[in-house]
């Protein structure tokens, strides 16, 4: 395997985000295992800390986009819904 060089690993952080909600929550899901496994160097944790706060944001737009357009259904009410 090899080895990466300090701040190597990133860019990591500043890839694009998923487009779909299901693979966002798999990556986080994934970054999670590998932080709590305490293998990871401090400078790669932080890397992935960064990480999977922009996927849990990512995350929490799209729910609470899904929940809007869920509140406009239930009104019985057809608007043009805005997504993000």
């Amino acid at each position: 395997m090899k080895s990466e060089l300090p701040g190597e690993s990133a860019g990591k952080d500043t890839a694009p985000l998923p487009t779909r909600y299901e693979d966002a929550l798999a990556e986080l899901d994934d970054l999670v295992v590998a932080m709590e496994s305490g293998r990871l160097p401090l400078d790669e944790l932080l890397v992935a800390y960064r990480r999977g706060a922009a996927l849990l944001s990512f995350c929490r737009d799209r729910l609470q986009a899904v929940e809007e357009q869920v509140k406009v259904l239930e009104d019985g009410q057809l608007k043009p819904w805005r997504g993000s």
